[in-house]
């Protein structure tokens, strides 16, 4: 070993054996694996707050887009009566309906 990498070598034994750099290698192990609120728990529970940011997001555009709707029903008879004929197949005591649907593995050749 060349004198370079000796001196090198025992620089780090005397920083590594410093009684001050072994506490501190203790505590930073017992901060990050075993304290109550050590970092992996930390990590774990960032993930799951931006996972519910995301959640709170979609909610809050779902309900602003559910607001549009609900202005809409309420501001009109005839889109009322469009919802409740589509969504709940009213009708009128005078009339008919038909529901026709299409099969899903129908292509349109025949």
């Amino acid at each position: 070993m060349s004198t370079a990498g000796k001196k090198l070598l025992k620089t780090l034994r005397r920083i590594f054996l410093n009684k001050y750099t072994i506490v501190f290698l203790i505590f930073a192990g017992y901060v990050i694996f075993f304290d109550k609120h050590n970092l992996i728990s930390r990590w774990k529970i960032y993930q799951k707050n931006k996972e519910l940011e995301k959640e709170i997001k979609y909610y809050e555009e779902k309900i602003k887009s559910d607001r549009t709707k609900l202005f809409e029903l309420k501001s009109s008879n005839e889109n009322l009566e469009k919802f409740a004929r589509e969504h709940y197949f009213y009708k009128k005591d005078n009339e008919d309906v038909f529901i026709i649907k299409k099969d899903s593995n129908d292509t349109g050749e025949k």
